[in-house]
């Protein structure tokens, strides 16, 4: 996936969820550092695919334009997950890499995936964003 699909799909989730987005961090990190992410800062003790930390105007936060959230953040992204999801799913690598990064950008619009109502609704925007 190169620089430049990120940053399309980043402006069309910009543009879809009326969020300008500062600074953004998307780091690809191994198994190992993505458990200790998740069991530092979370409390958690597993691998997982994305992490996301939203940082100075958290989403649901409003800029000076009062229709427009503004949030900065970081993306943390397991590649060897998301390489294993992509055969458990029969999906090419490069698609389950950007679900992944869309996933992580509606993280940081406010979007969350406790439920599995919120996990639907992750999933169909998700493949609004990668269509």
């Amino acid at each position: 996936m190169s620089e430049q699909d990120l940053r399309i799909l980043l402006e069309n989730v910009a543009y879809g969820e009326n969020v300008r987005f500062g600074l953004l961090e998307a780091v690809y990190v191994d198994e190992a550092e993505i458990v200790r992410i998740n069991k530092e800062h979370l409390d958690r003790e597993y691998i997982t695919d994305v992490i996301t930390f939203s940082y100075g105007n958290e989403a649901g936060d409003f800029s000076d334009n009062a229709d427009t959230i503004e949030t900065d953040g970081t993306i943390f992204m397991c590649a060897q997950r998301i390489l294993e999801q992509s055969v458990e799913f029969n999906t090419d690598a490069a698609t389950e890499f950007k679900r992944v990064f869309v996933h992580g950008l509606l993280h940081l619009c406010g979007y969350d995936d406790a439920t599995a109502d919120q996990k639907a609704e992750m999933t169909k925007k998700e493949n609004i964003y990668l269509a």
